[in-house]
């Protein structure tokens, strides 16, 4: 995406204000940048990030609310990755609450794990300005790639079996083009980037380019 980014402002809360899912299929166009797949809020934003290192980030950019870097590097522009985010602050458990799964394997190794306090609201889904590739405040990072089906599920904390499965042959996780999911009131299904950002999933969660 590169200089453009998708933009949209919710006018209300949706089906849940704690729980969602994100499912990203990307192919990484440049390593040792910023780049961001999605962001949410102004002044006290949230961001989905892949860092300068390679390592890929979900924090609340103010304070310590929270915030989880993988140890793992994304490095590999040759792959295409499904980036799977499951969030669920109503569980009590603090490591339940996010969980992040890469081509439908869990992330269990952390370089910084601060999870969000039970029953944190995530400004991610909520009724307030949502980015897709790019920061939600600052004029940078955009994200440098390709994306293509980026469902977002309101109300529910999907297992990325969800959005791919392995190929019984090649032992590739391979896409689900047509998920059997329940979107939830600020759901939606953008097919790719560019300028089709018409929501597939039926809300008519539009986006527009920026």
């Amino acid at each position: 995406m590169a200089n453009t980014y998708l933009t949209k402002t919710f006018s209300s809360s949706g089906t849940s204000d704690k729980i969602f899912t994100y499912s990203f299929w990307i192919k990484l166009g440049k390593i040792g940048v910023e780049h961001c797949l999605a962001g949410a809020g102004t002044s006290e934003r949230e961001f989905i990030r892949f860092e300068t290192t390679g390592q890929l980030t979900y924090r609340r950019a103010t304070g310590t609310v929270f915030h989880i870097k993988t140890n793992r590097l994304f490095l590999d522009v040759s792959a295409w990755y499904n980036i799977v985010i499951a969030v669920d602050t109503s569980q009590s458990t603090a490591t339940n609450r996010y969980k992040l799964y890469v081509n439908g394997v869990q992330e269990t190794s952390f370089a910084t794990a601060t999870y969000m306090s039970q029953n944190y609201l995530p400004k991610i889904g909520g009724g307030q300005l949502q980015t897709i590739g790019k920061d939600s405040e600052q004029a940078n990072p955009y994200f440098d790639g390709i994306m293509s089906h980026i469902h977002f599920i309101d109300g529910t904390a999907y297992a990325p079996t969800a959005f791919g499965s392995t190929d019984s042959t090649t032992g590739q996780w391979k896409i689900n083009t047509s998920p059997s999911v329940t979107y939830g009131t600020n759901g939606f299904f953008i097919l790719k980037d560019g300028n089709s950002v018409t929501d597939q999933s039926g809300n008519s969660n539009n986006f527009t380019v920026a």
